[in-house]
């Protein structure tokens, strides 16, 4: 058994179980064995094999982002940033899913980059919900990440025939077979020899499964003994279309088919009957996800970029609503995603104690083992894993460090994050990804959205170039 002391860190986040929250403490010991925390406190006296200085360090607990999509995500970048359809409420969601097809080497580039985007800055924890491809279980295992290998199945499609019209190419045998093979992916996932792994239920959304999908997915995760996720009210197109067919929002049509409780994590949940952009007459959905526990997907950037905004932080967390974090989009950066959190949730409450910086991790940590169903992970306290952030208090982006938390999330962002630990196994060192190659995979994937690109007119309803769709920030002289 090997064990490692941090010695005298300046600053731990620490979890107090009788109060409920993180705690700072200060010049104390982190110590732990294998993969287990051993001690939090003064005094560690006991035999060490590595001793870390922690002088000038400050430690939290590994973050846990219960939403991401690192397999296709980084393609977009150069394209999404600011694209949106104003006929379709702004979102470029379904414009974009039309058109950008990457192939399976373009998404395992795409993976690498981002799995170590979300290690360095901070993430032990990660749910990866995609469709599967060649390669991905041994790549989450690789990256040294505690990971959920959620694969995406939907009985339906979406497409366009013109700019305001958003159209369903309905396939229910596709749907069936793609949740087939998502039980084989998921027993992969929780039998891999790494001991890391698991996997999760995923209809990709609520719109595009049938109910009868949804209700054996559900039936199967509960079996199982496993939560199960899907994205939903994610756009104002897809609240109209559910409004349409079901004549309830979509939070309560989850509902009424039981797609909701502690086991149950939907991801973004925005557009609420109670929101801005949604003029509907009810205002049940905030209190329906507070009664029956279900976690909340929170990932406010690829809605910011629109000009959305989830209405509010505050608001659904003094409701009781679980509120976990996610990061849909490039960057794979968790510490910039809780930034966003922070200052849009106190834009749209417009009030500055909307929430605070302690919520924020609350969310990435606790509410997100509470989600996965965990009492052992994002917190630093004795029997909890080793998943632990180093972040350097001496990097000038972290200076003055009155209060590093502060610091951490509206400064210094990963940029201050030295070393990370997951069940005790460095995996971040110095700032790198131990275990991937991010410079490597990012050639790759600029050479697989030229492919992509390339076939963009071949996609397209109308025809157009990816230029046409998303033109370039400058005009070419």
């Amino acid at each position: 058994m090997t064990t490692t002391k941090i010695a005298g860190a300046a600053w731990v986040a620490a979890w107090d179980a009788n109060a409920g929250q993180h705690v700072y403490l200060r010049d104390v010991d982190v110590a732990f064995r294998d993969d287990r925390i051993i001690h939090v406190g003064d005094g560690f006296d006991e035999p060490a094999d590595t001793i870390v200085d922690g002088s000038g360090l400050f430690v939290l607990p590994g973050l846990i982002d219960v939403h991401s999509h690192p397999s296709t995500e980084p393609a977009a970048r150069g394209i999404r940033e600011e694209h949106g359809v104003p006929e379709q409420f702004m979102t470029g969601l379904f414009e974009r899913l039309q058109a950008f097809h990457l192939d399976a080497d373009g998404q395992r580039a795409g993976a690498e980059l981002a799995l170590a985007d979300l290690l360095c800055s901070g993430v032990t924890t990660v749910v990866d919900f995609m469709a599967p491809y060649d390669g991905w279980i041994d790549l989450l295992a690789r990256s040294g990440l505690r990971g959920y290998a959620a694969p995406a199945y939907a009985s339906a499609h979406w497409g366009m025939t013109a700019p305001q019209q958003l159209v369903y190419h309905w396939d229910e045998a596709a749907g069936r077979q793609g949740f087939e093979a998502a039980l084989a992916v998921i027993e992969a996932a929780a039998n891999h020899p790494c001991g890391r792994l698991d996997g999760m239920f995923a209809p990709g959304q609520i719109d595009t499964c049938t109910e009868e999908l949804l209700r054996d997915s559900l039936a199967e995760a509960r079996h199982q003994g496993r939560r199960i996720t899907t994205h939903a009210s994610q756009s104002v197109l897809e609240v109209r279309e559910i409004i349409q067919r079901h004549g309830v929002t979509p939070v309560q049509w989850a509902a009424e088919i039981g797609l909701v409780g502690p086991d149950v994590i939907l991801a973004h949940v925005i557009f609420i009957d109670s929101h801005s952009s949604i003029h509907w007459h009810t205002r049940r959905d905030r209190d329906l996800l507070a009664e029956t526990g279900t976690t909340v997907a929170h990932c406010p950037l690829p809605f910011a970029r629109y000009s959305e905004v989830l209405e509010d932080f505050g608001d659904y967390r003094g409701a009781g609503v679980r509120l976990a974090m996610g990061t849909d989009t490039f960057p794979h950066n968790m510490l910039e995603e809780m930034r966003f959190a922070g200052i849009l949730g106190r834009i749209a409450a417009k009030n500055v104690l909307a929430l605070s910086g302690a919520d924020l991790l609350h969310a990435a940590t606790i509410a997100g083992a509470e989600a996965l169903g965990r009492d052992d992970i994002g917190r630093i306290a004795v029997g909890a894993k080793a998943d632990l952030v180093l972040v350097d208090t001496t990097h000038p982006a972290m200076m003055p460090a009155r209060d590093p938390l502060r610091s951490l999330i509206y400064s210094a962002a990963e940029r201050a994050v030295r070393d990370v630990y997951v069940d005790g196994l460095q995996v971040v060192a110095g700032g790198r990804a131990a275990h991937l190659d991010p410079v490597e995979a990012a050639g790759r994937l600029a050479d697989a959205q030229g492919r992509m690109i390339a076939e963009v007119p071949r996609l397209d309803y109308a025809g157009r170039t990816a230029d046409q769709i998303a033109p370039l920030s400058l005009p070419l002289g």
